[in-house]
């Protein structure tokens, strides 16, 4: 098949999304977003991905400020199973479940094989010299151009100015973002056209790459139940979330399909 038609094809799906309790979300297969993000960083565009789950979602839900940012990205993608199943309820059959740890290991096999430049922007100092390993060892094509572990505070305009600095000196083509939401997608898109690179909002995947936390098992994935593996493994942490989030998604989801209806 001719390659300018595939691109065109893809680009296309770009344009085709739905929205759940207002967010926006692209219905696109793993390698679409993969060829997509993979033109977008050799060409040295400034893009930002979400990785959308239902607490970002509820997020959107509640926060008009905070539906905009996510709404304005390049790519929202549902890593959540329940958004999976309720776009395919909303009549997009061909909606399909990309989860972000997945799509982070394909970005790094894709960057191994095209030498691309990554950078990783979020988390602890220990788990950014844990993840830097890892990728060392797994991908040894891939040339991380800069770590930085941003301070929990506010940071000040200066130190923001000598992160964009950095990040930009530093050549990366695919920045992966890890300050949690909805930290990290606000953070994307303040950043927007300052940072020549595409920024994925990958959130706890940094966790999982570092060793620091255990990733649900296959049967959780596949049964859409890691949030709920995730609750067991953090109850103290995750409880009130999932306690509040959950059940409202499900009863505002139904009255959406009740109004569509």
């Amino acid at each position: 098949m001719n390659q300018k038609y595939i691109r065109k094809s893809i680009l296309d799906n770009t344009n085709k999304y739905d929205s759940v309790l207002g967010m926006d979300i692209n219905i696109i297969t793993l390698d679409q977003t993969l060829y997509l993000i993979r033109e977008w960083s050799i060409s040295g565009f400034s893009k930002y991905i979400c990785v959308s789950n239902v607490h970002m979602c509820m997020e959107v839900y509640d926060d008009a400020d905070f539906r905009n940012v996510v709404n304005s990205s390049d790519l929202t993608i549902p890593d959540g199973k329940p958004l999976t199943v309720a776009l395919k309820i909303l009549g997009n059959k061909e909606a399909y479940h990309i989860r972000g740890a997945d799509l982070t290991r394909a970005i790094l096999e894709i960057s191994n094989q095209n030498s691309l430049v990554i950078g990783l922007y979020g988390g602890t100092n220990t788990a950014i010299c844990k993840i830097s390993d890892h990728i060392n060892k797994k991908y040894p094509n891939v040339k991380i151009g800069c770590s930085i572990s941003p301070p929990y505070r506010e940071i000040t305009h200066e130190e923001d100015r000598k992160y964009i600095e950095m990040i930009n000196n530093s050549g990366v083509q695919i920045l992966l973002v890890g300050l949690g939401c909805p930290k990290q997608e606000v953070w994307m898109a303040n950043h927007k056209d300052n940072i020549g690179a595409v920024m994925i909002g990958v959130g706890a995947v940094f966790d999982f790459l570092s060793g620091q936390k255990k990733e649900a098992p296959p049967i959780f994935q596949k049964l859409g139940l890691e949030w709920f593996f995730r609750l067991v493994s953090e109850p103290g942490r995750l409880w009130k979330r999932y306690a509040y989030h959950n059940p409202r998604f499900i009863w505002h989801f139904i009255k959406q399909l009740l109004t569509k209806s």
